[in-house]
């Protein structure tokens, strides 16, 4: 329970009895999105608009949405990340709120409420924002629309995930359960409570008036990502987003992802990316997971498009040498040039145990067992005979983290949440979370926060 404590981040897991089953998954190097152009205008100066949210990269202009479609305040209002990572509510010529605090937790899964009413008499409490069910009080620029001023939002067009106006800055991540009201103005006890358990913002089915142009996408139908769910049939249209980018990563089970601020050796070119499962590199770099381990049996997936790829486990203290990704402090890989490769400096353990085949066509498989300091690695769902399972040295009291380092090649995770591998046997584990592509081994599960609660990391 420590572990998941200190990885899981407010919105990270449910405790409570509304679960949230999908969410999408936003790439900008696909520019994926959603739009629709509203038919009838709602109420220019009221609305809401609530929303779970996790991000998988850092450090560019990522718009969250973008109302109306001509560039002034009265008929443009905007959601974004700035490049430094900090939040910005702005129309189309003034910025009416950008927060002190940055926002660069890609572990997990947070929850946003702004509630715009220019109707209100006093100016600060025009535009409101919560982030996991606290208010935001410290920003550093705060204007505000004049009191009854029309603003961008219920009219011409609503974009979710790009800025639809200047045709840029996509959003990289994903988000869930997308509440927009229009005439209302809400706070955030209407889409989320504090559980009394564990004190963790978590969601809850919202019960509110939509209006006009409100909508609400749960992100339950594949074959239909934009589909509107508050009754209203305002359903988006899908610019390159498939059935395939509906995920089971969600905020009341948040899965493994690749962490963009833990690298190691040289950073990467090239991710992660696909909803931070995806990493792909010119020079030996690597990453680790946003989550770790020190206890229980874990299982997941992996794919490579070339042989100078290490994929395995490290300590949270491994750190490589500097342009060499193989100098690794406590580490247990699979090496695709055809060997499981050990590398511990805690027990001064250096050994090749298998050699094996590798196979770009394969899907590799890790099972992790810290109850017994053991590793075991499958190709196409067959256990590598030659090593079966390895002995882990000097891990106790260690916490360890799936990572990988690649060169010139493209490595592809499936933690069970999202994956850009090709899966056709959608096998799950016991707990029936996870989609892979082989059965987790018995008593393996994935790496997510409600098997973590469970099984204690």
């Amino acid at each position: 329970m420590e572990t998941l404590q200190r990885m899981a981040n407010r919105g990270s897991i449910s405790t409570g009895l509304y679960d949230i089953d999908n969410s999408c998954k936003f790439e900008a190097d696909n520019t994926e999105y959603l739009h629709r152009t509203v038919s009838s205008t709602g109420n220019r100066d009221v609305g809401t608009i609530s929303f779970w949210i996790k991000r998988t990269e850092l450090g560019g202009h990522m718009y969250l949405f973008t109302f109306g479609d001509t560039d002034s305040d009265t008929q443009r209002t905007y959601v974004k990340f700035q490049n430094t990572d900090t939040l910005r509510v702005g129309g189309g010529t003034t910025l009416w709120r950008e927060t002190n605090r940055v926002f660069r937790d890609c572990s997990a899964w947070m929850h946003i409420v702004v509630a715009f009413d220019t109707t209100d008499g006093t100016a600060d409490d025009r535009i409101k924002i919560y982030i996991n069910g606290v208010q935001e009080t410290s920003f550093a620029t705060t204007n505000n629309p004049s009191q009854n001023d029309d603003l961008g939002i219920n009219f011409e067009k609503q974009t979710i995930g790009y800025n639809s106006i200047d045709n840029d800055s996509p959003f990289n991540g994903y988000m869930a359960d997308i509440y927009c009201q229009d005439g209302t103005a809400s706070d955030q006890d209407d889409f989320g409570e504090f559980d009394s358990d564990t004190g963790i913002w978590i969601p809850k089915q919202a019960s509110v008036t939509y209006g006009t142009n409100g909508f609400f996408l749960d992100f339950a139908d594949s074959g239909d990502l934009g589909d509107d769910e508050s009754g209203n049939g305002n359903d988006f249209t899908e610019n390159n987003i498939a059935a395939a980018d509906q995920s089971t990563d969600t905020p009341t089970n948040n899965f493994c992802t690749l962490n963009p601020l833990w690298v190691y050796g040289n950073a990467l070119t090239t991710g992660p990316i696909e909803g931070a499962t995806e990493v792909a590199d010119g020079a030996w770099a690597g990453t680790k997971a946003t989550m770790g381990v020190a206890n229980g049996k874990w299982y997941w997936e992996f794919k490579a498009s070339g042989a100078d790829s290490i994929v395995g486990i490290q300590t949270d203290e491994g750190v490589a040498l500097t342009g060499n990704a193989h100098n690794i402090l406590s580490t247990c890989a699979l090496n695709l040039n055809g060997e499981v490769w050990i590398k511990d400096s805690t027990s001064g353990r250096n050994d090749t145990d298998v050699t094996q085949t590798f196979s770009s066509s394969d899907i590799y498989g890790i099972a992790l067992n810290m109850d017994d300091n053991q590793i075991s690695f499958y190709q196409a769902g067959s256990l590598i005979t030659d090593g079966g399972s390895i002995a882990l040295d000097g891990l106790a009291d260690k916490t360890v983290f799936p990572f990988a380092s690649n060169y010139n090649t493209t490595i592809e995770f499936n933690f069970g949440g999202y994956t850009t591998i090709s899966i056709s046997s959608a096998a799950a584990d016991a707990n029936d979370y996870g989609t892979f592509e082989y059965a987790p081994p018995t008593g393996y599960y994935a790496l997510c926060t409600k098997n973590l609660s469970e099984f204690g990391g």
